[in-house]
């Protein structure tokens, strides 16, 4: 049986040789890593407040505003604001940016579809359960070390 640490330890391992083949992907898309993954989050989620995606693409406040203006310099992406409370902004994919991210996304995905052919669909299914059950059981532990 695999100890805590092994299970860890591969984690970590396969976790580092994955995001080398993402980024690579993502590199060879022409964009940014942090552009492409708002880009996607509005692709795939639609309009959202600029709080929002930060959350889902793990960037402060800073950063956020820092990207955001540097999609909408290049034609990706526009902010509304929110009809119902003026305080808040809406971004959206513009027809340029929505173009720009389904191709990219498209490559990225048979670049991703190629990492995972080494294991069957039965096994990339298990793998997926796996991950999320560990993943779901370690968020519930406390934190403090013990």
């Amino acid at each position: 049986m695999a100890s805590g640490p092994r299970i860890r330890l591969a984690l970590w391992k396969a976790e580092k040789a994955v995001e080398r083949v993402d980024r690579a992907s993502i590199a060879g898309t022409g964009l940014q890593f942090t552009d492409f993954a708002i880009l996607e989050v509005l692709l795939h989620k639609g309009p959202l407040p600029v709080n929002t995606i930060g959350k889902k693409v793990l960037l402060t406040s800073g950063s956020m505003t820092a990207a955001v203006n540097r999609l909408e310099k290049r034609g990706f992406v526009r902010r509304l604001q929110d009809p119902s409370d003026g305080r808040y902004f809406h971004v959206h994919l513009t027809s340029l940016g929505r173009r720009t991210i389904r191709e990219a996304y498209a490559t990225h995905a048979q670049n991703l579809d190629r990492l995972a052919e080494i294991l069957s669909p039965e096994e990339r299914r298990e793998l997926v359960r796996l991950l999320k059950t560990i993943g779901r059981y370690a968020e519930k532990m406390p934190v403090d070390g013990s």
